[in-house]
């Protein structure tokens, strides 16, 4: 929870930051890596979400589930999540980090243990769908606000980049380890294991988030400006004002474009994998974990250096060349493996970067001081677009036989239509300005 300084005492980056619980300031020039080093560890065991896909085999076979309802929980945690960040958001703006996060471990850890006690299907949706879901929400709405505070504005894409990757990788090792716990104790084993695994260290890691003392002025940033008139574009805009900007929702239509085209992509490639790697091609999944996350650190880092709007363009751009040149090696009989890791870990990067643009965007234009709330409701675009349009991807996929032709084609064109949407998006960022 944010504190204030002692009276009289101003809190620069020359002073000295305050330690976990304590509203003194403490040595620790280290203290804003303390808290983006725990952010990005919230988000790494918050990756509990990537383990639903390792864990469908095993819910067929061990509780006979068949059809949609293989993919009912993890839809609605998706939704769920995404949602749960204006309430998170609110949250964490208001009571700030350090308790909300312990919401969210509360509630994630709270949720697997449900699961791993029943077979109930109604169980399985409140439990995975519902309370996991909603305790992601609260815990990834906690990681990036707290460790923004503690940067210059020079070093937002950066620092947003490093925290949301931990989300990212996690598959690179809940995917070996899912399949021991698995092979070793079952589903209820795994699941039960996980609550106490992942409650326990989103709960612990929560008491180093911390925001800095009032007046905080980080090394490199200066101090607000004096303002005095209200600017609908200043700082501290509040979320009923960002409703009835039209940046809001081009900024939502990008995020919605950019987020789910990447997720119906995402979701063929394991197929894709199995054709030509068999059991292998959960090293597909691993390697597109990898580029997923280094693609959140690159893209942040870049933005901080040509600005938002200009990486972003180029991102869609790109990925946008990649759902095409996938078509024909979807299409080849005999895909080389090679090709398709290289694919899985182009495509997996720039889905990355998206994710890692848009905080950046919410703290440029509308500042930090309602960061939570503000972003918890553009993540709605990251929630209804992975929705709708891996609907999509599964309804062309089966009308067309099989085939990704018409998955990749729709998703090529959607991101050409994001990338020209970004041509009248506002500039944000640094240096250029982009």
């Amino acid at each position: 929870m944010p504190v204030g300084p002692p009276a009289g005492k101003t809190c620069l980056m020359s002073s000295q930051p305050m330690s976990a619980g304590s509203s003194e300031p403490a040595s620790g020039a280290n203290r804003r890596f303390v808290v983006t080093a725990s952010g990005t560890g919230i988000n790494l065991a918050l990756g509990v979400l990537y383990t639903w896909s390792m864990f469908k085999d095993a819910i067929g076979k061990e509780l006979g589930w068949k059809g949609d309802r293989l993919n009912d929980p993890y839809a609605l945690c998706c939704l769920v999540f995404s949602f749960a960040m204006i309430l998170a958001g609110r949250c964490q703006d208001k009571v700030g980090p350090r308790a909300t996060a312990t919401i969210g471990g509360l509630l994630v850890g709270g949720g697997l243990l449900l699961i791993s006690q029943t077979q109930s299907y109604a169980a399985w949706v409140l439990g995975f769908g519902g309370l996991v879901g909603a305790g992601i929400g609260f815990g990834y709405s906690s990681a990036t606000p707290a460790a923004l505070k503690w940067f210059p504005p020079s070093r937002t894409g950066l620092v947003a980049g490093v925290v949301v990757a931990g989300f990212g990788l996690a598959p690179v090792y809940l995917s070996p380890l899912s399949k021991y716990l698995l092979t070793a104790h079952g589903l209820r084993g795994a699941t039960f294991f996980y609550a106490f695994a992942f409650g326990i260290v989103v709960c612990g890691l929560a008491q180093l988030l911390a925001n800095p003392p009032a007046g905080y002025v980080p090394a490199g940033g200066a101090p607000p400006a004096p303002r005095t008139a209200p600017n609908p574009a200043a700082p501290g805009v509040a979320p009923g004002q960002i409703l009835r900007l039209p940046t809001f929702y081009l900024l939502w239509a990008i995020y919605f474009i950019g987020a789910g085209a990447g997720l119906m992509v995402i979701s063929s490639i394991s197929g894709l994998a199995r054709k030509s790697m068999g059991d292998a091609a959960f090293v597909a999944v691993a390697v597109m974990a990898l580029g997923n996350a280094g693609g959140r650190i690159a893209a942040g880092f870049l933005s901080d250096k040509i600005g938002r709007r200009q990486t972003l363009l180029l991102v869609l751009l790109f990925q946008a060349l990649l759902m095409f040149v996938a078509i024909p090696v979807a299409g080849a009989k005999g895909m080389a493996a090679g090709a398709v890791l290289l694919l899985a870990t182009l495509i997996g990067f720039n889905y990355g970067a998206i994710l890692s643009l848009f905080p950046s965007f919410t703290k440029d234009l509308w500042g930090l001081k309602n960061f939570g709330l503000n972003y918890g409701l553009l993540f709605t675009a990251w929630g209804l677009g992975g929705f709708v349009l891996s609907r999509v991807q599964q309804m062309l996929t089966a009308s067309s036989g099989g085939s990704y032709t018409a998955a990749f084609t729709a998703a090529g064109c959607l991101l050409l239509l994001g990338a020209a949407l970004t041509r009248v998006l506002k500039s944000a960022g640094t240096a250029s300005g982009g």
